[in-house]
């Protein structure tokens, strides 16, 4: 027969049991102060239980009431949504302590735990449990342990524990430690011996390590990661994170490149409020002392920063620099990366009302030669000018007067070179413009005035007058129409527009031979190019221009308004041949531009395009052109084909015929390919090569593969990686095949791991 009691005195709060969640965190994953922790999933409320009762239950009772309880045989304790069952337990009322034995199970707020033996004193919250089995709400991990002490109610060692947040009684992975402090008043963890087990192998250890218990940051050794550097030189690297506070931190980087020697980089990022307004910025710096292959002190530094200083005010820094020119081709890792050959040094502020803005800055480069330019004097790259001052002023506004629209473009800059034989000089520069914009449903015209008015004083204009002025008026008319018809091509409901658009510009010419080129290029021919004034870029060059632009375009729209897909076609018409040019390379006599086609858009829930062609209607023949297609019926499925090709310009050799195949595709009901394939059929060579594969367990993913590409030196650089991903804990590996990944394959879906099940 099973008897029950209730006592009614109000007990004290048990020990926080829950604190065994500690195990999950750790800077083995640390956030940075640029993104925030990711939340711990919710435990149920806590309700106020000192005012509840205990209610015991059991087959025997023995013992005085009001000094000690023993109770015997299917052995239930519960106060609120805390209990305990077990063959025997001892409640001593005046130590206000529970004892139990043998077929311990525990629950506490969603959190279970299964033992041999208890203590535990309810005023205090200190006591033990003995080979605890446990499971916890907050993320379904599990472990076991030789022994938990509690030493409090917000603190508690477990002794020789294990955690994972694999399912079932034998994890495919798990973490063993020695001893494992954690202390929720403080939000801290620390351990002491700590080994990490894959398939009951071990794969990585650490003498000690302190961790957040909610998942904030804290600070503490990062994975070491293991790689190949862009030259293949095998590398190690042990990161250690330092969280100075929630606004700030900073990432060690001491990395050993076994054939250039040790590497100590360091990178700090901040963010913050002032009276005057926010402010953030990033610096990543990297030194290696004689380099064992160069013979020479390597380095290089990225910083950024912005900051309101003032309502309206705001000021502001981007600089980088490297040690020599080889650096990116030496340390890189992607295509882009070694590419970079001109790092800007800017220093700028903006001050800016309702209606304008002043920005003033002083912007210098380092160039960095491509290593290659020695026996290819067509790889040089050019020196730039620095603007050492450049202030700028812009104010305008819309629907004035009656509906006038105008806006005013001013600039003040000194450029000067390293080369004490180029010109250098000052320019003032200002562009005003007025137009009256005629808007109405289903068409519009907009007629512009604008005036260009320059002014150069110059030194080392050789054979030309050092004091130049320019002053040159442009009017343009600009109009369109707008159509709309019920179309099903994308649903019953769906509507295709079709909208004519003409664009007339008029600009005088005159002589500019005299005037240097500081700044200035031919814009890229586009869509939007089509209707801009100016051919060019920048104010040193006004194109001269008496010409027409035609163009149409055609949407689908879903009811929704959501637009499916959009058709366009333009092109210009020259009325007469621009003398103005950059360079005697230019093409004459043309009387009219390229023809621009395009489309583009989502045309189903799992198709994807973006094509254009670039038609050279004078010389007959296509100059550049693009398709792109997508595939993605579903996530981790994707499919995408690039096809690229530009004839040369100009005499010069900078066409290019490429070919971009890559994917993510699952090949069984866990394994996953990814592989990217980018070939110039025109070189006939391999420019970038990647494959990879992926394997998808309960709690775990495996990723591993390799990657080959050309570097901005035009010598090949060849990458492997692995990368074990632990649900919850980290990454441990050989390179970031993840990031690779999400860099090498658009609409590369990460396979989700990191949920536990309910």
């Amino acid at each position: 027969m099973s008897w029950m009691t209730a006592l009614p005195f109000p007990p004290r709060r048990t020990a926080a049991l829950s604190a065994l969640v500690a195990m999950a965190a750790g800077p083995l994953y640390a956030q940075t102060a640029a993104q925030p922790a990711a939340a711990p999933m919710p435990a149920p409320a806590h309700p106020n239980e000192q005012d509840l009762p205990i209610t015991m239950r059991a087959e025997e009772f023995s013992g005085r009431p009001d000094r000690i309880l023993n109770m015997v045989r299917n052995v239930e304790i519960t106060r609120g949504a805390t209990g305990v069952t077990a063959d025997t337990a001892c409640y001593r009322r005046v130590e206000d302590e529970v004892t139990a034995e043998g077929n311990i199970t525990m629950w506490r707020f969603g959190d279970r735990y299964k033992g041999d033996a208890l203590q535990l004193n309810l005023e205090t919250g200190k006591g033990w449990v003995l080979h605890p089995a446990y499971r916890l709400h907050v993320n379904n991990a599990q472990g076991r342990a030789d022994r938990i002490n509690f030493l409090g109610e917000d603190e508690a060692v477990v002794v020789d524990g294990t955690y994972s947040t694999c399912e079932g009684p034998n994890p495919d992975w798990y973490l063993k430690s020695s001893t494992l402090r954690l202390d929720q008043g403080r939000d801290i963890g620390t351990a002491g011996k700590t080994i990490i087990y894959f398939k009951d192998v071990p794969i990585i250890g650490t003498p000690a390590m302190s961790f957040s218990l909610s998942g904030a940051r804290r600070s503490g050794w990062l994975p070491p990661t293991i790689g190949l550097g862009s030259k293949g030189s095998a590398e190690l690297m042990v990161p250690y994170y330092v969280n100075i506070a929630p606004n700030r931190d900073l990432t060690l980087f001491p990395r050993y490149i076994f054939a250039r020697g040790l590497q100590l980089g360091a990178t700090g990022r901040y963010l913050g409020e002032t009276g005057a307004g926010a402010y953030s910025g990033e610096s990543h710096v990297e030194f290696l002392a004689n380099d064992g292959l160069a013979h020479r002190n390597r380095w290089w530094v990225d910083t950024l920063h912005n900051q309101a200083l003032a309502p309206g005010w705001a000021f502001g820094w981007n600089a980088h620099a490297a040690s020599d020119n080889e650096y990116p081709s030496d340390f890189s890792r992607t295509v882009a990366a070694s590419a970079v050959r001109q790092l800007v040094r800017e220093l700028h502020t903006e001050y800016y009302g309702q209606y304008w803005n002043l920005t003033a800055r002083v912007q210098d480069f380092q160039i960095l030669q491509d290593p290659g330019a020695v026996l290819n004097p067509a790889l040089t790259v050019a020196t730039p000018y620095n603007r050492l001052p450049q202030v700028n002023f812009h104010a305008g506004r819309y629907d004035v007067l009656g509906g006038f629209d105008w806006a005013v473009d001013a600039e003040a800059v000194r450029f000067s070179h390293p080369d004490e034989k180029q010109v250098q000089g000052n320019r003032a520069n200002f562009v005003g413009q007025v137009s009256y914009p005629w808007v109405h449903p289903g068409w519009f015209i907009t007629p512009k005035v604008m005036l260009h008015a320059t002014q150069y004083d110059l030194t080392s204009n050789v054979n030309n007058d050092n004091h130049i002025s320019r002053v040159l008026p442009t009017f343009s008319l600009d109009g369109g129409m707008t159509f709309e018809r019920k179309s099903s091509l994308f649903g019953p409901d769906g509507t295709q527009t079709l909208e004519p658009r003409l664009f007339y510009v008029r600009t005088p010419y005159k002589k500019q031979d005299d005037i240097p080129n500081f700044d200035t290029g031919v814009a890229g021919f586009n869509y939007a190019q089509l209707f801009t004034e100016n051919r060019f870029v920048g104010a040193d060059k006004v194109s001269d221009a008496n010409q027409l632009t035609a163009a149409i375009v055609s949407r689908f729209i879903e009811s929704d308004g959501a637009e499916r897909l959009r058709l366009a076609v333009g092109n210009r018409y020259y009325f007469s041949d621009p003398s103005v040019r950059l360079n005697s390379s230019e093409p004459r006599n043309q009387t009219r531009s390229d023809a621009l086609v395009a489309a583009s858009g989502r045309i189903s829930e799992s198709w994807t395009v973006d094509s254009g062609v670039q038609y050279d209607a004078q010389a007959r023949s296509l100059y550049s052109s693009n398709f792109g297609v997508q595939w993605q019926p579903a996530p981790m499925k994707v499919l995408n084909l690039e096809y690229r090709f530009q004839r040369d310009t100009f005499g010069l050799a900078n066409g290019f015929r490429n070919v971009d195949v890559s994917g993510q595709w699952p090949l069984t009901q866990r394994w996953y390919g990814v592989s990217r394939v980018s070939y110039s059929t025109r070189d006939r060579k391999l420019l970038e090569s990647l494959v990879g594969l992926e394997y998808k367990a309960d709690c775990w993913v495996f990723r591993m593969g390799a990657q080959r590409f050309v570097t901005a030196a035009q010598t090949l650089s060849t990458t492997s990686f692995f990368q074990l991903e632990l649900n919850g804990l980290s990454h441990l590996g050989v390179g970031n095949a993840l990031d690779t990944f999400n860099k090498s394959i658009p609409g590369y879906t990460r396979l989700n791991t990191n949920v536990g099940r309910p």
